[in-house]
């Protein structure tokens, strides 16, 4: 059938998804005395097995023996103490992977002890869940250091909520649900413990001061923290609360709190901080709305709102192929996907390509579904219990071939000869930003080409004054020109502007002014790029039309690669990628010279790189125009190469 012709003009990304949509789905839909009466009470709150006998009847075998031998190897773990030291070391040397590291790892064994007792109900793993759970509940801080504005040490007169404390009070929440009961006989100051360290730190704070975070801002825009942190709270809640009047005025005011988010997405419910974040955005998102549900009797339930299919498909929208996603910004290119999230979301937006991607995720990333991750452990234990209950698993699933997300200015378009394109506009003040406007990547047959990084490692640069000296961060190590030796700034004013998609059958293509992204001392007048994916000739084409203020001093284009590189030929730069197809990036040699270099992988921003992209490096090629002009045309194609 022959595609429709699709165009959508943007003059300017400042009246699209950086601002604030007051739609507040939940508030309105619903009163918190509607959710009053409908939550369940704590004592009839059920949601898990919490016996050996609901365990079998629920979950298959093979996986229960899984969930004891992941205990039984932890019963020798040590439960750290988290010096003072290991907290400073964050604002001393900027690694947060030395407290990362004890902390991650001390809720990690927990939450294989907790699981492994209840399953087995013998006993085996009680004192060591004790000892976890004791060595929490004294540390000073359940966050990171990289969360409390580089005091190194926390301030415990006025705790904190970041998303570890409250990822830690949501499997403390957990281990009293699993074995609260054994805890008491060893104990019963054990659970009264686990209360008023969760109160102190998670309850108290979201009531009295939630809405000071910057994370649950009503007023500007908000990102995966929001529904991340929203999640475990109302988890914890349904949990631990007693009192239920407080219990219901928490969960209304989690929902309050979640519409923030909402509120923060363009209608195309597309991530801008990438396919690896969605998993804990849009995900999230979904598993605060799982809660809701199941505590209210499905009274609650946003499933069938627009924004919320749309935030559930953007996910397969930016899936490449295998485990590579379009990773704009901070996203890592590389992810497994979890097949029962995915299987189980689908079901319940009515989404039949969700639910057959999950199938195949299911069927080729198992470990990603039912080996407990590092977070969001409630929706583990909800794959556990969708294992068995999962239709079949699928060899491949219909992946989307073109997508056009307005609200972030993502285009992803894919060809029948293997490629897939995605470009994008946007602006540089996007949440985990990369000065980036007017990037885009290239794959083949499901391999990498033209890519985008990624991010390196996150220290305490990473999220400072400091970040766009990273080089992955900078424009310059983007699929883009350097102009007069500049390159792009970050800011919300840094935008394309005059934004226009099209999608058809012969092509696919985004046009946009990407000169506003640029310093006024890179003299730009304007600067219109067009990416196309042109079908027809199979074949991409980057254009770039522009004015300058008075003749450049220099003018370079850039595009990364992980292939092999072979610039022998003039006008001919030969690309062979690790499974050895051969494609040709053509350029004007009476026009451009080329060189290449590798970027820096020193240092501990960049250990990442060593490995990220399957042991191979990153590598820019840089094309310097020699024809220098104050007005000019360029253009250049990535197309399968042809030995003459």
């Amino acid at each position: 059938m022959k595609k429709v012709l699709i165009i959508v003009m943007t003059l300017c990304v400042s009246t699209l998804h950086a601002q604030v949509t007051p739609r507040h789905i939940l508030a309105k839909k619903y009163s918190q005395e509607q959710v009053k009466k409908a939550l369940v009470s704590r004592e009839q709150y059920k949601p898990y097995p919490t016996t050996p006998q609901e365990w079998k009847a629920t979950v298959p075998d093979s996986v229960l023996t899984k969930l004891v031998k992941a205990g039984e190897e932890r019963l020798a773990y040590t439960f750290e103490p988290i010096s003072a030291s290991t907290s400073l070391d964050y604002v001393r040397s900027g690694d947060r992977e030395q407290h990362s590291g004890i902390s991650f790892g001390k809720r990690n064994a927990l939450i294989d002890l907790m699981l492994a007792e209840s399953v087995e109900g013998k006993g085996r793993f009680t004192e060591a869940v004790l000892n976890g759970v004791w060595s929490i509940c004294e540390e000073s801080f359940w966050g990171v250091p990289a969360h409390i504005s580089n005091t190194g040490l926390p301030d415990v007169e006025n705790p904190v909520v970041d998303l570890f404390a409250a990822e830690t009070a949501s499997v403390l929440g957990l281990a009293d649900y699993f074995v609260g009961d054994q805890l008491d006989k060893i104990n019963p100051l054990i659970r009264k413990r686990i209360y008023f360290e969760t109160n102190r730190r998670l309850f108290t704070p979201m009531l009295t001061k939630g809405d000071t975070y910057g994370w649950n801002s009503p007023t500007r825009p908000v990102n995966n923290w929001n529904p991340w942190i929203m999640s475990n709270w109302i988890s914890t809640t349904l949990m631990l609360e007693k009192d239920e009047a407080r219990r219901a005025e928490m969960i209304y005011k989690s929902m309050t709190g979640l519409d923030r988010y909402l509120n923060s997405l363009g209608d195309d419910g597309g991530c801008d901080e990438g396919p690896s974040y969605w998993t804990a955005a849009g995900a999230s998102v979904y598993d605060c709305l799982e809660l809701l549900s199941d505590a209210t009797n499905s009274t609650v339930n946003l499933y069938a709102e627009p924004l919320i299919k749309n935030m559930g498909a953007y996910f397969y929208k930016v899936h490449i192929d295998d485990h590579y996603f379009v990773n704009f910004a901070d996203a890592d290119p590389k992810l497994m996907p979890d097949g029962l999230l995915l299987y189980r979301f689908g079901k319940a937006l009515i989404d039949e390509r969700m639910v057959e991607m999950g199938q195949w995720a299911l069927g080729k990333y198992a470990q990603s579904s039912l080996a407990p991750g590092r977070f969001h452990r409630f929706r583990f234990i909800k794959n556990l219990l969708s294992a068995q209950h999962i239709e079949s698993t699928k060899p491949s699933y219909k992946k989307v071939e073109d997508a056009w997300l307005a609200d972030i200015q993502v285009l992803t378009a894919r060809s029948s000869n293997g490629f897939f394109l995605a470009t994008h506009g946007g602006h540089n003040a996007e949440s985990h930003n990369h000065n980036d406007v007017g990037d885009f990547m290239l794959y083949a047959n499901g391999e990498p080409l033209i890519i985008d990084a990624g991010r390196g490692n996150y220290t305490a640069r990473t999220f400072s004054n400091k970040r766009y000296e990273l080089w992955f961060t900078q424009s310059q190590y983007h699929n883009l020109p350097i102009i007069n030796g500049l390159g792009q700034l970050a800011g919300r004013n840094f935008e394309a502007q005059n934004v226009s998609s099209r999608i058809s059958d012969k092509d696919a293509s985004l046009t946009m002014n990407i000169a506003p992204a640029y310093p006024p001392e890179a003299g730009l007048t304007n600067w219109n790029r067009k990416v196309t994916l042109n079908r027809a000739k199979n074949q991409v084409e980057v254009t770039d039309e522009f004015t300058m203020q008075q003749k450049p001093s220099s003018l370079q284009e850039v595009f990364m690669t992980i292939a092999d590189v072979d610039t022998s030929k003039p006008g001919l730069v030969k690309l062979t990628t690790p499974g050895r197809q051969t494609f040709v990036l053509r350029y004007d040699p009476k026009a451009w010279k080329v060189s290449t270099d590798f970027p820096s992988t020193d240092g501990m921003e960049y250990r990442s790189f060593k490995t990220k992209w399957d042991n191979r490096p990153v590598q820019r090629i840089l094309l310097s125009n020699i024809s220098l002009s104050q007005k000019g045309k360029h253009s250049f194609t990535i197309a399968p190469y042809a030995a003459n």
